[in-house]
């Protein structure tokens, strides 16, 4: 519609502006008062038939998940968490991840709040005996990738028990502040 210079009239303006109110969290407060005229689409219903296959939680990983480096100065602790935080109305995808991973010992955490919903997994050997060795079989996409390796790096150390020493939280505070939103990109 742009390219054919639809958004240059009132028609197509709205017309556009319905259509948004079908994507994510549909239309702002603020939107439908500047446009109230606006004829919103009716939203399409999704239902979550299940996982595929283990490229497809790779993939969607790749764009959804976070691998995260906790450290609390207070009590020296250092944790390594998985997680995945989608709004509410995606609470099946995260139910059908958490249990795709294949173990009943597995500790899962899904927090529900008011307009979403957070998977997470922070439990060591949870971490170390089935989220590392799934996503080095089932590799992740772009910088997602580099921040699983640096978040193996760390969980290695950990489990070598350097995080307990001043030169091993160090390293581990390094690698942390070049990960997630801390990465460089080039």
């Amino acid at each position: 519609m742009i390219k054919q210079d639809k958004h240059l009239t009132e028609r197509g303006l709205l017309e556009i502006i319905g259509l948004k109110s079908n994507l994510n969290l549909g239309l702002s407060a603020k939107l439908k008062e500047a446009f109230p005229s606006v004829i919103e689409v009716n939203k399409i219903e999704y239902k979550f038939n299940g996982i595929p296959d283990p490229f497809w939680v790779s993939g969607f990983v790749s764009g959804e998940g976070s691998f995260q480096i906790i450290i609390r100065n207070y009590n020296k602790g250092v944790f390594a968490r998985f997680s995945i935080h989608l709004h509410v109305r995606d609470l099946e995808v995260l139910k059908g991840i958490s249990t795709y991973f294949k173990s009943n010992s597995i500790e899962k955490k899904v927090y529900i709040f008011k307009k979403s919903a957070q998977l997470q997994i922070s439990k060591f050997s949870d971490i170390e005996n089935i989220i590392i060795p799934f996503f080095s079989k089932y590799s992740l996409l772009g910088i997602k990738q580099l921040d699983f390796l640096d978040f193996c790096k760390v969980a290695n150390l950990m489990k070598e028990k350097k995080h307990l020493t001043i030169e091993g939280l160090e390293m581990i505070r390094k690698i942390k502040s070049g990960i997630n939103k801390g990465r460089k990109h080039n």
